[in-house]
């Protein structure tokens, strides 16, 4: 979802470019479609998709590890409150360096990505100092030094964001948020709970299929 509104932007704004990853997380395959038909969908000029198996066979997260089971959300916790079985160990440095390499090769002085601070899980790769930190990275260890990492989303609650969608026509139906489904979400993971909250309070129904939910 969050994806999806980041890449609306940029699309509206710039000749657009799109990276997406398939790092061996559950609901990969179902991942790769969404992306593809989003990225159609907003008018994307180039889709590159990314095979990236270290993550499956590092392991110690629940998208990417067989054998560390998917939470539902508590109902008694607060999302976000403590770093999660779902967090994949300092994934976003390994996107983001994908992104910047591919930038240099085509020419692209921005980066967008879709990282949300508040309203998540709580991954520490999804703060703000942490793009500050890669930021410096980027000026010390590229060719010029001068490709910028933009986070639009960042610091925006879920509704926020939803209500930004609606404004660009962000295809909400093409999105996957879902952490194990990929028929149907499952509606009780963290990533269906903040979604499904978002809608809500932005006072719209999400318009993508949920396991045992009714559409009425």
């Amino acid at each position: 979802m969050d994806s999806a509104v980041c890449a609306a932007l940029a699309a509206r704004d710039y000749d657009a470019h799109a990276l997406h990853f398939s790092y061996g997380q559950r609901t990969e395959a179902r991942e790769l479609k969404s992306a593809q038909a989003v990225a159609e969908s907003v008018g994307i000029h180039d889709f590159l998709p990314l095979q990236m198996g270290l993550f499956r066979r590092i392991g110690g997260s629940a998208l990417t590890d067989q054998a560390i089971a998917v939470p539902e959300a508590s109902a008694n916790e607060v999302i976000g409150a403590s770093i999660p079985v779902t967090y994949v160990p300092f994934r976003n440095a390994h996107f983001l360096s994908a992104a910047v390499s591919w930038a240099e090769v085509i020419g692209a002085k921005q980066i967008f990505i879709g990282a949300v601070e508040q309203d998540s899980s709580g991954y520490p790769d999804c703060r703000p100092q942490y793009y500050e930190a890669f930021q410096r990275l980027i000026q010390l260890g590229t060719r010029n030094g001068d490709i910028q990492i933009i986070t639009p989303l960042i610091h925006l609650k879920k509704s926020e964001i939803v209500r930004l969608g609606l404004e660009l026509r962000a295809p909400f139906h093409l999105t996957w948020s879902c952490y194990s489904g990929e028929d149907e979400a499952c509606g009780v993971c963290e990533s269906c709970a903040l979604r499904l909250r978002a809608f809500r309070e932005a006072g719209l129904e999400d318009p993508i299929t949920y396991a045992g939910m009714s559409r009425n």
